[in-house]
């Protein structure tokens, strides 16, 4: 579920029966108290938050009774794990002592040296990239963070030359959490693979490069068990991974299994940015450990946000760690006025943009309601001229790419899938303004023009939890179908093929828009999202925006998301430096 990491459990809702089930042979012969389940229900809990664990006091442990064992002893086995003032499910404990124990080793990796000359030292000119360069050239893992626009692709697009120039047929393996991230990391690459500094480069073959989904990195099947693990090693030198603050334990220890003993590992992202759906927020945790500070670079200009631009001046007002008592006023006389939202036109906008309203406090009419579902579609109408026009272009194939191109110019983004203000019910209100301005109906759940996202992985198709596609009539021996296009894989599917529950995508929710970015995004927060709402989670939703974002906020739930950062529990920092010191005293 999408709000995972922030959703708190309802007691008793699906948790009640692994309890009843933990306290019964073969786990345990023992009678548990109301306070044991209780403090089992807490650990569950944090789980479905995203933690790793639990902090527990050692005298509370007794309630368990054998249903805990020691990590400090070796062996031990049971379903919960006490380990240095943490409770774990054993499930997570072993995955973190798993992720620490391959980053050690993947820091260790024997890579091949590179000698650099003199032009390659001198290829980027910012003293951030530079160290980036060299931090990549000796190292085995390597981080490269910083906010939207500090250039992250741009340097590794420059490193991956200089590896490629000096270490003849090396091989080069780039990926991403999701198939959006996927694709814009192979759009950003190319770009900057165009840069003058490569002139004298041989880029060819690094043009070629398909990043792909973590998921089809690894071979993952139908059964969630990798092609690529420790025992068969990914076969590449390098391997690159973007979008890393999405990466969750569990795909992290599979993927660091996966990294071969001669490799490097590089991991961009950005650490301000929300961290994965499901638990653990292992970048974060990386960054936290001393012993990698020489593998952790953070690069610090931006470029994207020109000076004045509202985006970048919001970005870094949400990432103040102290925020003043009225921050509803201190934004709007630091960023932007609160006024009504207005079409915008994308070819107006010289400078970024930023425009806020207010949702009314007053329980909200169908009439009002209509309103703001109207400026909302503000957004999309350049969508419906491009799809009136039709095949009026040169070619069917011109006028599904300019269909394509428009409809990422602008998304909805929320935080919650329920009420007036959630995923379902925006979906259907644009779904129906965009039907009633073309004058057409829905042939069951397919028109032209819908967008559809995937909600999970499917082999048997090639798609991927995330992958967007939009539905055309497309015409074959004289006959018209619905089929879907997902531009990212290059891709036609039968609409007829797709699952039942794919899903309509005018808005998405903030998690699933991560490692996407649109010219235009409007960012809507009612008082049902207040409990859920962060820093992360407003500073990712408003860094999607390349060049306009609207607000659309409840003043309190944009308070909440202003003022909360979001911390999540985790032991896996502290197992990193415990694996170093075995490490070294082992080679001493």
């Amino acid at each position: 579920m999408e709000n995972e990491q922030f959703q708190a459990t309802q007691p008793g809702v699906e948790i009640d029966p692994w309890i009843e089930y933990l306290c019964q042979p073969p786990f345990s012969q023992a009678r548990f108290e109301i306070s044991a389940k209780k403090l089992m229900q807490q650990v569950l809990d944090a789980m479905q938050q995203g933690n790793s664990c639990l902090p527990a006091e050692q005298n509370s442990l007794s309630l368990l009774h054998d249903l805990v064992g020691d990590a400090q002893k070796a062996h031990s086995l049971a379903p919960f794990i006490y380990d240095h003032g943490q409770l774990y499910l054993y499930r997570y404990w072993a995955l973190e002592k798993s992720v620490a124990e391959h980053v050690v080793r993947i820091q260790a990796n024997s890579i091949v040296p590179v000698d650099l000359s003199e032009h390659q030292q001198q290829l980027l000119s910012d003293p951030y990239q530079q160290q980036a360069l060299n931090m990549v050239v000796e190292q085995g893992l390597s981080m490269i963070t910083g906010g939207p626009g500090t250039g992250k692709t741009f340097t590794l697009a420059h490193i991956i030359a200089v590896l490629n120039q000096a270490l003849p047929n090396i091989r080069i393996a780039m990926a991403a959490p999701t198939g959006k991230a996927a694709q814009r990391m192979k759009e950003a690459l190319q770009n900057a693979l165009h840069s003058e500094a490569l002139a004298d480069f041989d880029v060819q073959a690094l043009k070629q490069l398909q990043p792909v989904t973590l998921h089809r990195l690894l071979g993952l099947g139908n059964q969630a068990q990798p092609k690529f693990h420790a025992k068969q090693p990914l076969p590449y030198d390098v391997i690159v991974v973007d979008e890393a603050s999405m990466l969750d334990l569990q795909l992290s220890q599979m993927l660091f299994a996966a990294v071969p003993n001669h490799a490097r590992l590089i991991l961009l992202g950005d650490a301000d940015q929300l961290a994965s759906v499901d638990v653990g927020s292992v970048l974060a945790d990386l960054q936290q450990v001393s012993e990698l500070k020489k593998n952790h670079v953070h690069l610090m200009k931006t470029r994207r946000f020109a000076d004045g631009a509202q985006i970048g001046v919001m970005a870094r007002f949400i990432q103040q760690d102290d925020m003043a008592q009225d921050v509803l006023a201190q934004f709007e006389q630091n960023v932007v006025q609160a006024t009504e939202l207005q079409p915008i036109s994308l070819h107006d906008i010289d400078v970024d943009y930023a425009q806020l309203e207010y949702l009314t406090d007053e329980k909200l009419s169908a009439s009002v309601l209509e309103q703001y579902y109207t400026k909302l579609m503000y957004g999309y109408a350049d969508y419906v001229q491009a799809l009136k026009q039709g095949q009026d272009q040169q070619s069917f194939n011109a006028y599904v790419a300019h269909t394509i191109e428009i409809f990422d110019q602008y998304r909805i983004l929320t935080a919650i899938r329920h009420g007036a203000f959630g995923l379902h019910q925006l979906n259907m209100q644009i779904e129906q303004r965009l039907l009633n301005q073309l004058g057409r109906v829905k042939q069951g759940e397919w028109y032209e023009g819908r967008p559809v996202m995937m909600t999970y992985n499917d082999y048997q198709l090639g798609l991927s939890n995330g992958d967007i596609g939009i539905c055309f009539l497309r015409e074959h021996d004289g006959r018209s179908q619905f089929e879907v296009y997902f531009s990212s894989l290059e891709k036609w599917v039968l609409a007829t093929r797709l699952p039942k529950n794919i899903e309509t995508a005018f808005a998405l929710t903030i998690h699933k828009s991560q490692g996407s970015e649109f010219a235009h995004t409007a960012v809507v927060l009612d008082h049902l999202a207040k409990n859920l709402l962060s820093k992360e989670l407003i500073y990712t939703a408003i860094t999607r925006a390349k060049k306009v974002v609207s607000l659309l906020v409840n003043r309190d739930a944009f308070t909440q998301a202003l003022t909360i950062k979001t911390t999540r529990h985790s032991g896996l920092s502290q197992k990193i430096v415990e694996q170093y010191r075995n490490f070294n005293e082992y080679v001493n």
